[in-house]
């Protein structure tokens, strides 16, 4: 009983936990004739200064707070950025709000009004109000999955990336996707998510179908992702569905992994390794629209490979990024030492060392360290 009542509590709490982290507003839309519900999560330290992405997710009433919880998690854990999160509240209006022509299968009616008042009304209120990067994620499931695809049929795409769990598709949208993703002229990112029991069966062939024939495509615009989550139906497809999708979706902003390490940085070909490091910056900050100090987990790594390489430009090039980075730190003053004794520069490399003592200690470069690298230089010169 003593294990079982903390837990109760926390399930308890839980609710009022994640509602502390959003805001519920009512939006007045012209298009729609009528207030809508909207739920949005605005990261508690939120800088005006600073770009942060979109993600809006439609079926708001039940997906918003998954999303939510799997983006704090993943930006907790720097595997995702700091995101502004919108959720349309959609009971009652779902199905006249993904409401379509039977025969094209486009939007019609309210259908054609709620496409209008995210694109012309919540999305430009939200860019007025935030700074956002440019780059926008959209999410759906089953009908509202459908309807996420009529905004990449634009000319412009409203969204960088679409993540449709277990979509629904209208007649003929599978088509003009597949269509739409084999003639892309820009970058885009389509996630399509499935379940696996349980499912309407029209609904699964044509998922099926579909990935077979995205899967052919040799657009290098896009970036396609299928996954079918063991065991989920339905319903439970949405929860797996979300955290895997979102953790893929931002795998160039993530530090750099044991895994990456190994199969990447230690199989890099291009001469230097530091070349590794500023094209997977310049990657996540051209594809996410944002940009970010360099991780000191992701020096490290490309240190150790430095060190087993024995590649001595990327070392020298590693010391100038740690002292402009970490400058209060012994880092970049190290790595110089370290560059200096490999090349033979003895007196360089303990002057270099003298420098790095009096800086404060970061990762494995403690005082103790750098002074037995300071003796064992002058012992070796004999002083």
């Amino acid at each position: 009983m003593k294990n079982i009542l903390p837990s109760c509590c926390f399930l308890i709490l839980f609710p009022v936990l994640l509602s502390a982290q959003y805001k519920k507003i009512r939006f007045p839309s012209k298009k729609l004739e009528q207030d809508r519900t909207v739920y949005l999560h605005v990261p508690e330290d939120h800088d005006p200064s600073r770009k942060y992405p979109l993600i809006l997710v439609l079926d708001g009433d039940y997906l918003f707070e998954t999303v939510m919880a799997a983006s704090r998690f993943f930006s907790y854990n720097d595997q995702m950025p700091q995101s502004i999160i919108a959720g349309i509240a959609q009971e009652g209006h779902r199905l006249s709000d993904c409401n379509y022509n039977e025969d094209t299968g486009f939007p019609a009616g309210k259908g054609n009004a709620f496409f209008e008042f995210i694109s012309e009304e919540l999305l430009p209120s939200l860019s007025q109000k935030y700074k956002l990067a440019d780059f926008k994620v959209i999410v759906g499931h089953g009908l509202t999955a459908n309807f996420t695809n009529y905004f990449l049929f634009k000319d412009k795409p409203l969204f960088d990336a679409y993540i449709a769990l277990e979509p629904s598709f209208a007649p003929n949208v599978d088509q003009y996707l597949l269509s739409r993703l084999e003639t892309l002229s820009s970058a885009r990112f389509y996630y399509l998510v499935a379940a696996e029991k349980n499912r309407d069966p029209r609904t699964a062939t044509a998922i099926d179908e579909l990935h077979g024939q995205l899967s052919a495509i040799g657009n290098k615009k896009l970036h396609y992702h299928y996954k079918q989550v063991p065991g989920a139906d339905n319903y439970t497809v949405a929860l797996e569905g979300i955290a895997h999708s979102l953790f893929h979706l931002f795998t160039p902003y993530h530090p750099i992994s044991p895994e990456a390490y190994r199969e990447e940085l230690l199989t890099y070909e291009k001469a230097p390794l530091f070349s590794y490091l500023e094209e997977k910056y310049r990657s996540a900050e051209e594809t996410f629209g944002i940009s970010k100090d360099v991780r000191l987990n992701d020096i490290m790594a490309v240190y150790s490979a430095c060190l087993e390489k024995e590649d001595i430009p990327s070392l020298e090039q590693l010391a100038k990024l740690g002292k402009k980075t970490f400058p209060d730190t012994a880092l970049g003053f190290f790595f110089e030492a370290e560059a200096h004794e490999k090349t033979g520069e003895t007196k360089k490399a303990l002057r270099t060392y003298e420098k790095a003592f009096v800086m404060k200690e970061i990762d494995f470069m403690t005082k103790d360290l750098i002074q037995e690298r300071i003796f064992a230089i002058k012992k070796d010169m004999g002083w």
